[in-house]
């Protein structure tokens, strides 16, 4: 394993991220440090970096540098981003930095940083038509795929700290600098010609820290129960009255709102004023918000080298291997569980009646199955499906990862709390209770099938007659105690799928 940084100097904050990079490419954050010495800020007079701002972004990568030697980083990949890309006195404020903390900042073009922003969304999020907004604190970009191909990007000179400045010195009351800069904005896009011309299924997906204030906010608005940003989605009458309260209030007020950076309360509403004028002049209602962007897209760079050229095939896969792997999960056995517990579900699909989609659920559970006993074995099922849910999860909806933490964490199909279960009611009904008993059913036939984790059984053919369910198994070796052990379950069986098991 090797550790490695990612530092990412933005216009307006600095982040380091420290990730633990497997063998085999997978790779897991361990770390992280956010800071806001806004070093962009000013720049609209003269173009220049001013001193203040250069003095407090050095003590921030001093500060970042010392984390990296205490915790033995290998390498570190550093980048700065649209501020330092314009400014006039870039190159003696890169010589300053590397001069007070040894670190060597590389300054993206802006279709390097549009390119790492659309890797980091294209290998962790699983829509197939996406038209990508990211504003950050100097720059905007937009970027537009369809299934899984790059169709076009751009990238405006302008970000939220300089919308904020070019409209806060004209007299306007707050409603009134938001109205102009979203005319702003509009005219800026109405440049863009295939921006005219967007498949009207394409979803909008936000890139960013303006983004994930918006999630974070509206989350809290309606109590969501999960802390996950990825692939939450922000509705548009969401997005409509939180736009609506911040461009109407003043700075200390913005500030006590929960959910918002003490760092980005000022130039907020600038950020979601731009975000308006995008979804009005392009149709969108929806914001997919994904919490990976550009420095997702730096360490897939280096971690996983092949996507530069072809992006992740299967987004959720690679997700769960990495999950595999960091839980220490067998993965011969968690194999055949995944494979059994396929099967099954096959097999069983005339009595389940399940949608195609449940079986990415099954999966989820099947290949997570055991993650908990990390924590410890006695009821390892409670921490694998507490796993589930908190491991950020890509390539899957917020509902189907709940879904599958309950198939995952119930012992029995007695097992389902109807306090834990009302908590996620956003997503799920009465209806799905009986899926979850089902499916995990299937699940701990599945492992059971495998007790003693040496692929006795690879094969399962069911036959439904009358009232019984035969299921024969195919096996390269003694299988007695898998069939005993799969046996011991006939009796949820039986009250799930209304049918007599019987077991060869």
């Amino acid at each position: 394993m090797e550790k490695i940084a990612i530092i990412d100097l933005g216009s307006n904050t600095a982040r380091l991220l420290l990730v633990d990079v497997f063998d085999n490419g997978h790779f897991v954050i361990s770390d992280q440090l956010k800071e806001s010495p806004r070093i962009g800020e000013g720049m609209d007079k003269d173009g220049f970096l001013k001193p203040s701002r250069i003095k407090a972004t050095i003590d921030t990568l001093k500060m970042f540098k010392r984390l990296c030697d205490s915790c033995n980083v290998e390498k570190v990949i550093a980048v700065a981003t649209a501020a330092v890309r314009k400014a006039k006195n870039q190159r003696s404020f890169l010589d300053e930095v590397f001069a007070s903390t040894g670190i060597k900042l590389r300054v993206l073009s802006a279709e390097e940083e549009a390119m790492y922003v659309y890797r980091g969304v294209i290998n962790t999020m699983d829509i197939p038509k996406g038209l990508i907004f990211e504003i950050g604190g100097g720059s905007t970009k937009i970027v537009y795929y369809n299934r899984r191909n790059l169709l076009a990007h751009e990238t405006l000179p302008f970000g939220s700290i300089l919308l904020t400045e070019m409209f806060a010195n004209e007299g306007l009351s707050h409603e009134e600098q938001a109205d102009k800069i979203e005319e702003y904005v509009t005219e800026q896009l109405s440049k863009i010609e295939w921006l005219k011309d967007i498949d009207p299924e394409t979803q909008l997906i936000g890139v960013g820290g303006s983004f994930r204030n918006l999630c974070r906010i509206t989350k809290i608005m309606k109590k969501y129960p999960l802390r996950t940003i990825h692939n939450y989605v922000v509705g548009a009458e969401d997005f409509e009255h939180t736009y609506n309260l911040l461009r109407t209030l003043d700075l200390d007020r913005k500030k006590r709102i929960k959910g918002i950076s003490s760092g980005r309360a000022d130039i907020l509403p600038s950020a979601f004023a731009a975000v308006n004028a995008f979804k009005k002049y392009t149709g969108r209602e929806n914001i997919v918000i994904s919490g990976s962007g550009l420095r997702t897209g730096l360490i897939f760079n280096y971690a996983v080298p092949q996507t530069v050229d072809k992006p992740i095939s299967d987004v959720l896969a690679f997700s769960l291997g990495t999950l595999v792997e960091f839980y220490h999960c067998d993965p011969v056995h968690t194999d055949n569980v995944v494979n059994l517990s396929i099967q099954l579900f096959k097999q069983l699909r005339v009595l389940h009646k399940f949608p195609r989609q449940y079986l990415r659920i099954l999966k989820v559970a099947a290949y997570l199955h055991e993650a908990g006993k990390s924590v410890q074995y006695y009821n390892y099922q409670k921490h694998s499906g507490y796993i589930i849910l908190n491991s950020n999860l890509h390539g899957i909806s917020h509902r189907d990862m709940v879904m599958a933490s309950f198939v995952a964490g119930n012992t029995s199909i007695e097992d389902i709390n109807p306090i834990d279960w009302a908590k996620y009611s956003a997503f799920v009904g009465d209806e799905d209770v009986e899926a979850v008993k089902k499916m995990g059913t299937i699940l701990r036939i599945a492992e059971a099938l495998d007790r003693s984790r040496t692929g006795s059984v690879t094969g399962i053919n069911c036959d439904i007659l009358g009232d019984s369910v035969i299921m024969k198994t195919e096996v390269v070796a003694d299988a007695s105690l898998e069939i005993a052990s799969a046996i011991e379950l006939s009796q949820d069986f039986r009250r799930v799928f209304k049918k007599n098991l019987e077991i060869l």
